[in-house]
């Protein structure tokens, strides 16, 4: 087998859902219309209800938007379409017949992956139904995808693994994490193990604190009845902000494989300081969107979305402060915030230096500290804020900013997270998902959070309004500490 183009038979459960023609179909086109995936592969997509493999072809197409296009009609015929009830044996054992099928056609030699792009109370049923049916015993390899959440909470996340873990094992078992494959993500650890300058620095010695923001000027939609059982802390915290941290603070690793990579993670997660229920309102906020106006439009509070309770206390924003006790990060906060219907669409990290001891150019009434923005969207790349001399030859500096973008000279061509992640499995490199340790060890400190929140309903709901940067508590809990949040709109350039 190729390394660049595995052979392989990809059986999408919800296949006719929202996230397989929004992502998986065109990530998918993508690999192949790079010559990263030969003609050896087919894709079954699996759903209820009754269609053609025409029909699916057709939606296929339509997910690209390139119909005119021969080579995608070509991609398109790799396609076939499974109805299927996940609660039904007879359907996998239907399954099992096709595949096999596919396997002499397509010459895939028994390579599966099954990505389980469905409601997550479906997943353990799908894998025991994959075992019994004697889908996942081929002279291949196997191996489930499996999209958030997992779970709900600690013990419902141990309960899912480990129904999971009867019918796959863990080097077989890949919890997508999008934001993982995103092209900044993955630079962080390149900006700081290749560059000596930033290494040396990366410490509680030369930092004061770090900050993250991801931060969305979108409400919840149509997702409204799924927000109301989550919410920002664990549609956001407990993946995506905590992977952030985790890859920003760990350790360098032995190689950059799997293992070692999610080794020193987990580190950083298992260092990271527990908040007790008492503590939460000390260490961590929480917000509603009200009514307001977002780009220019009026847009609706929460509680008006669809699908949404009247007097909701679903929280859409949460701001922390994270310590880490170890030796490398003991005293240097870590501060995170995330949020709907806020002022701008952003993801971006900021890492602020100390300042110098005794710095003869202070200006006190406008400091200017040496600052690494990490832009990971919409616009990908870096800013370094340093000081210079002003041309008037005052002796007084003036603050300026090297760029660098990852995605300015082509972005029509820069992979998507999925594309990037859908072809890291096909490859059997899971280094860019999450293990379990990981997952677990991220509940274990959300669930505290969540006990605390949801033993107090009795808070004023909205506190923000839709286009500001959140409620006025999230600027407190940087205040108490003598910072602020910086909100420099630089952006990142190549000119």
């Amino acid at each position: 087998m190729s390394e660049k183009q595995p052979k392989a038979i990809v059986v999408i459960f919800g296949a006719t859902g929202d996230l397989a023609k929004r992502k998986l179909f065109p990530s998918l086109f993508k690999l192949y219309r790079k010559n990263k995936l030969s003609d050896d592969f087919a894709v079954v997509g699996v759903a209820r209800g009754e269609m053609s493999n025409e029909d699916f072809r057709k939606s296929v197409v339509q997910s690209t938007g390139k119909s005119d296009n021969k080579q995608i009609q070509h991609f398109a015929s790799h396609f076939y379409f499974q109805s299927a009830d996940v609660t039904d044996k007879q359907s996998f054992e239907r399954l099992q017949v096709l595949l096999q099928q596919l396997d002499g056609q397509y010459h895939t030699e028994g390579n599966r992956i099954f990505y389980l792009a469905m409601a997550p109370e479906f997943f353990g049923t799908i894998c025991e139904n994959l075992k019994s049916s004697g889908l996942t015993a081929t002279d291949g390899w196997s191996r489930v995808v499996i999209e958030k959440p997992f779970g709900h909470d600690y013990e419902s996340a141990k309960d899912l693994n480990n129904q999971i873990g009867r019918v796959f094992t863990e080097d077989q078992v890949y919890r997508i994490d999008h934001y993982l494959g995103k092209e900044m993500v993955q630079n962080i650890t390149v900006i700081r193990f290749a560059n000596a300058i930033f290494e040396e620095l990366w410490n509680n010695q030369y930092i004061s604190n770090i900050q993250i923001t991801s931060s969305e000027t979108l409400g919840v939609e149509d997702r409204g009845r799924y927000y109301e059982s989550s919410g920002a802390l664990l549609d956001m915290v407990q993946n995506h902000m905590l992977q952030m941290v985790a890859l920003l603070a760990m350790e360098p690793p032995i190689n950059l494989t799997r293992d070692e990579i999610q080794s020193e993670k987990v580190k950083v997660l298992r260092a990271l300081r527990p908040v007790t229920e008492e503590e939460v309102g000390e260490y961590f906020v929480r917000g509603q969107y009200g009514s307001g106006r977002v780009q220019g439009q009026d847009v609706i509070g929460y509680r008006e979305e669809n699908n949404v309770d009247s007097d909701s206390t679903t929280d859409t924003f949460v701001a922390g402060k994270l310590m880490i006790d170890n030796y490398r990060w003991a005293g240097v906060p870590i501060y995170i915030r995330t949020g709907k219907r806020m002022e701008e669409k952003s993801t971006k990290i900021v890492i602020q230096f100390k300042d110098l001891p005794m710095n003869l150019y202070r200006d006190k009434n406008h400091p200017h500290p040496n600052l690494l923005e990490i832009h990971i969207q919409p616009d990908e790349g870096m800013t370094l804020h340093l000081n210079a001399q002003q041309k008037t030859g005052k002796e007084d500096s003036l603050p300026i900013q090297l760029h660098y973008c990852s995605n300015c000279d082509d972005k029509m061509n820069t992979p998507e997270a999925y594309e990037r992640l859908l072809f890291d499995c096909l490859l059997g490199d899971a280094t860019h998902y999450t293990h379990w340790d990981e997952v677990s060890i991220s509940w274990k400190f959300v669930d505290a959070i969540s006990k605390a929140w949801n033993k107090n309903k009795d808070i004023a709901f909205p506190n923000y309004e839709s286009g500001s940067m959140g409620p006025d508590a999230s600027d407190e809990l940087l205040a108490k500490d003598g910072f602020f949040w910086w909100t420099v709109k630089s952006k990142p350039s190549n000119s």
